[in-house]
C-alpha cells in the first residue's frame, strides 16, 4: 500500500473559515452530549438525531448568530 501525504496550503482568510467551522462543530457536539446526558438522567431515554437537530436550531441557533456565518454542513457530520 502507497502512503500519499497532502498539505494545505490556507490563506488567512481560509484558515478563520476552518477555525469557525471547527469551533462550531466543537460546540454543537458538546451542546448535544449535555443535553444527551440531562435527557438520560430524566427520562432514561437518549433523544434521536433529529430531535436533537429540531432542539438545536430552536434553542442554540437563536441565541448564536455565528452559527450562521458557517455552512450549514459543519453540523451534519454530529
Amino acid at each position: 500500500m502507497k502512503l500519499i501525504k497532502t498539505k494545505l496550503k490556507v490563506n488567512n482568510y481560509q484558515k478563520t473559515i476552518l477555525a469557525k467551522h471547527a469551533g462550531v462543530a466543537r460546540h454543537a457536539y458538546n451542546w448535544g452530549l449535555a443535553t444527551c446526558i440531562s435527557d438520560y438522567e430524566l427520562t432514561k431515554k437518549r433523544p434521536s438525531a433529529i430531535t436533537l437537530h429540531k432542539r438545536l436550531v430552536a434553542e442554540v441557533k437563536s441565541i448564536n448568530p455565528w452559527y450562521y456565518e458557517v455552512s450549514k454542513c459543519a453540523l451534519n457530520k454530529l
